[in-house]
């Protein structure tokens, strides 16, 4: 089984693509699910998404493990033997080994289904741009395999090779992108007074936005906003312009304070659009909602580790970046937890990065025994 798997792997990586558009990877995957014969397979789930269900012969609870699809808008290493084939988009963040790995829960499933309930596989579309596991909950053609419990694993470089990280409550953070517009009025550039500028309000913003979690949070809280982008005028060195945009990515471990800090920010443009008489429009982009883990079932995940003699670690605070599995824990309870992908591996998104085959086989295992355990415990605790 191994061996076809990194071949899946490899044959995923090659075919790489943006969030959204994964119609080649859901073929791949489709085909290579169907050869494994679950008891339900729908397709076209929240985008491309996939859902394979394998049932117990008696009807109970039902376990649901997701893996994402997409890749990034990033160019591959051209060494590799399996690189990609579009040039401008690569797996650098190891979907691709994702998908093999819960494929592997996948042959597991066909030799040993719960004895009670069911087992769902989500192959799931654009979680990169935090769209896909929204579209999914609110896709009607996901309703028949709304799940009591939801579980997901996220390859860490920097952690030794097939350790799993846990934390109980916030595992990763909330994050949105804004995007705030001003509109002036333009005029001559020898007669600024005549036009409304947006330039000071963008640029002002900019430093407004870095000081902002300061000014927002309490002590105990964490957030952080991070200026992405500016832009206003240009090379027209006889006009005053009329229009400006500042971009930033807000960030923080409690929704609560999210929302906070995103009011705060709100309240600062519109403050700057008064002070130097220009429009202001907000956008928010991007938005992933802080990933919760459930204690009792993060307690689980350790057992179920502890039980294949994986080591376990646990962390102190939540990490700063963010993953859309944040839909699924705000809506069911359940554990998105880490799987170490080697200490001197690149970091994700970073050049020179690809999954480690390895960690293929330990993770289905894991991930296997994980939902078989969900299912007999919660199934134990109604009798």
């Amino acid at each position: 089984m191994t061996s076809s798997l990194v071949e899946l792997r490899r044959t995923l990586h090659r075919s790489a693509e943006r969030s959204g558009n994964e119609a080649a990877t859901a073929e791949i995957v489709l085909e290579a699910l169907r050869a494994l014969d679950p008891d339900t397979i729908a397709t076209g789930i929240g985008g491309h998404g996939i859902v394979a269900a394998f049932e117990g012969s008696v009807k109970g609870r039902t376990v649901l493990i997701r893996s994402d699809m997409d890749a990034l808008p990033l160019p591959d290493d051209p060494r590799l033997a399996w690189a990609s084939e579009d040039p401008v988009t690569a797996h650098l963040c190891g979907h691709d080994g994702h998908m093999a790995t819960l494929m592997g829960v996948a042959h597991a499933l066909r030799d040993r289904r719960p004895a009670r309930g069911r087992i769902v596989l989500l192959f799931q579309p654009a979680e990169e741009i935090g769209a896909g596991a929204h579209a999914v909950l609110h896709d009607p053609a996901f309703d028949p395999f709304r799940p009591d419990m939801v579980f997901a694993q996220h390859n860490l470089p920097g952690y030794p090779l097939g350790s799993i990280v846990l934390r109980k409550g916030p595992f990763a953070s909330a994050s949105r992108g804004m995007i705030a517009r001003f509109e002036g009025r333009s005029s001559h550039a020898a007669e600024p007074h005549n036009g409304a500028s947006p330039i000071p309000a963008v640029a002002r913003l900019a430093q407004v936005l870095a000081t902002l979690p300061q000014h927002a949070t309490a002590l105990h809280e964490t957030a952080q906003v991070t200026v992405v982008g500016m832009d206003a005028g240009g090379p027209a060195f006889g006009t005053n312009p009329s229009s400006g945009t500042c971009m930033a990515t807000l960030r923080a471990h409690e929704q609560v304070v999210m929302d906070r800090i995103s009011e705060a920010a709100r309240s600062r443009v519109e403050g700057l659009a008064r002070m130097y008489d220009l429009e202001c429009s907000l956008e928010w982009v991007e938005e992933f909602p802080a990933t919760i883990n459930d204690p009792d079932l993060t307690d689980l995940v350790a057992d179920s580790a502890n039980s294949l003699s994986m080591n376990t670690e646990w962390r102190e605070h939540a990490f700063a970046w963010s993953e859309d599995f944040g839909h699924f824990t705000s809506a069911h309870p359940g554990v998105l937890f880490g799987i170490g992908s080697g200490n001197r591996q690149p970091a994700l998104h970073a050049p020179g990065y690809d999954f480690p085959d390895a960690l293929i086989e330990p993770g289905s295992r894991l991930l296997s025994e994980i939902a078989h355990r969900a299912l007999e415990r919660a199934h134990a605790n109604e009798n």
